[in-house]
């Protein structure tokens, strides 16, 4: 009986180390940034990015609310940039090339990532936050990588900024 708890106590303790293990990642950026992604049990922590808030957006490029977006925000992020970090991800099909294109158009100032460069971001929040992959899809999490908002569909400009200032204070 001793050994079988024992047993039993090991297979459980070698799961959620795979687990933990399961959760860590890496993501590129159109301009070969690599940015370390660790899950928690309460959000994600984006190594390059502590201590900041972070908007991580799953977005289309053909998204006519995603497209809107993109003005509020280049807006919050030169307006918040010692404070906020948006990450974007293009989950559309567009290729790194072709999304780096799309955002020197656009005048993007913000990280931007294309799916094939993701790693296991999309199937990661697929599972973990039940994301069907309606666009736009925006997680906020604070500075201690804590999600604080996920939210399918687009949100005004001024309930942005009314998140970045109350995890500001």
């Amino acid at each position: 009986m001793k050994k079988i708890l024992t047993l039993t106590l090991l297979l459980a303790s070698l799961l959620t180390v795979s687990q933990a293990a399961e959760d860590k990642f890496t993501m590129t950026t159109i301009k070969g940034k690599t940015i370390e992604v660790t899950g928690t049990t309460t959000g994600l922590i984006l190594e390059e990015y502590k201590g900041k808030i972070i908007f991580l957006e799953f977005f289309g490029h053909r998204c006519p609310p995603c497209l809107k977006s993109i003005g509020h925000y280049k807006r919050l992020q030169e307006k918040y940039k010692d404070k906020l970090v948006i990450v974007a991800v293009e989950v559309q099909g567009m290729n790194r090339s072709s999304l780096k294109a799309f955002v020197k158009k656009k005048k993007i100032n913000y990280v931007t990532i294309s799916q094939d460069q993701a790693g296991q971001i999309v199937p990661y929040i697929s599972s973990r936050a039940q994301w069907r992959g309606s666009i736009p899809y925006l997680i906020i999490l604070d500075q201690k990588g804590e999600v604080q908002l996920m939210q399918a569909g687009m949100l005004p400009e001024q309930e942005l900024e009314n998140y970045i200032e109350q995890l500001s204070k």
